[in-house]
């Protein structure tokens, strides 16, 4: 559809208009007797000039790229039809176990045996980049919990902060109840039925001043829904000197207690026995948490005021031309 942003400046057309009848009406009060110039009469003494020397074409050139411009300064666009755009509605906290005990390799990654930090890092990176809208902050913990990056929408930097996490930088033990109470403490500003926490750790609580129940139990009054991650594989061949044995690595994961955060709080519990799995995972958290709640609407503008306002000097330079070329047109001597 083509509208105008300014159509009042329309009226701006209508000033040539004005100025001819004015001029008109001066004309009308002249007594003396007058012609119109290039008459051949009006060389002689006492004989008044008056009219336009401008031929009618240039007059009307003149008077259609005043309209054109005029039309440009109302500016006119091009509005297409509506597109809606999603918007997001959560405010999401992604909580990473980067304890010691994340350096055991048993995850495969690209047909590589890697640990499982080295995973998670990878299949949160994807993750991340799907969330464009989201509000995003990460937190890791160990025997302390620590913001990494608040709650943002630079996920460029959120993804580069995450890279950035070493094993043990927050200390050797896990302190799941703290991490949760941080991780509250963060997103119960944010707007009701849009906190959620996704932790993901690879142990039990064995540090920390607030049990994971009781911060579980603060998550769910403060509406903060948890999606909690069992990270590590069930089953791994050790080798020694007296040659290899099955061992589980998982054997200190607490998975009653992570289900247990889930349910209280409304969120849901699952388990990464490898890369495959945490990427499933992550996809069933997109589909819990969509991206998308109502939208609103947005038509797209296309500005147009280029073409009258280019057609306008094209016939201004015509119309200079031609009175340059009419100018240097000898003129015929009358006898």
């Amino acid at each position: 559809m083509l509208t105008l942003a300014y159509p009042w400046l329309l009226l701006l057309a209508l000033i040539p208009l004005l100025w001819w009848r004015r001029r008109q009406r001066h004309v009308d009060d002249v007594s003396a007797p007058t012609l119109p110039v290039g008459h051949w009469i009006t060389g002689l003494p006492g004989v008044s000039r008056s009219g336009d020397a401008r031929p009618r074409w240039q007059k009307l050139l003149l008077l259609l790229s005043w309209v054109l411009l005029v039309i440009a300064v109302a500016r006119p666009q091009h509005v297409a039809e509506g597109v809606q755009l999603p918007v997001t509605g959560r405010d999401l906290l992604l909580a990473v176990d980067i304890s010691p005990s994340m350096e055991e390799e048993d995850m495969v990654l690209g047909q590589r045996q890697v640990n499982r930090l080295t995973a998670v890092k990878s299949v949160l990176d994807e993750f991340i980049k799907r969330r464009e809208g989201d509000r995003l902050g990460l937190l890791l913990f160990g025997t302390q919990p620590y913001i990494q990056a608040p709650l943002s929408f630079d996920h460029e930097t959120i993804r580069t902060l995450l890279q950035e996490a070493r094993l043990g930088m927050a200390g050797r033990a896990t302190a799941i109840g703290d991490a949760i109470g941080l991780a509250v403490k963060r997103l119960r500003d944010r707007p009701q039925d849009q906190r959620v926490l996704i932790l993901l750790t690879d142990g039990a609580n064995t540090a920390g001043e607030v049990s994971p129940d009781k911060a579980a139990e603060i998550a769910a009054a403060a509406g903060v829904r948890i999606y909690t991650i069992g990270m590590g594989a069930e089953a791994m061949i050790q080798r020694g000197f007296l040659g290899t044995r099955k061992i589980n690595p998982s054997r200190d994961l607490d998975e009653d207690l992570l289900k247990r955060i889930a349910s209280q709080t409304g969120g849901e519990y699952f388990r990464a026995r490898s890369t495959t799995e945490l990427e499933t995972i992550y996809d069933t958290i997109d589909r819990l948490e969509p991206i998308e709640l109502e939208g609103k609407q947005y038509r797209p503008t296309t500005d147009l005021f280029q073409w009258p306002a280019g057609l306008a000097v094209t016939l201004l330079l015509l119309g200079t031309a031609g009175s340059h070329l009419r100018r240097r047109t000898p003129e015929v001597s009358h006898g």
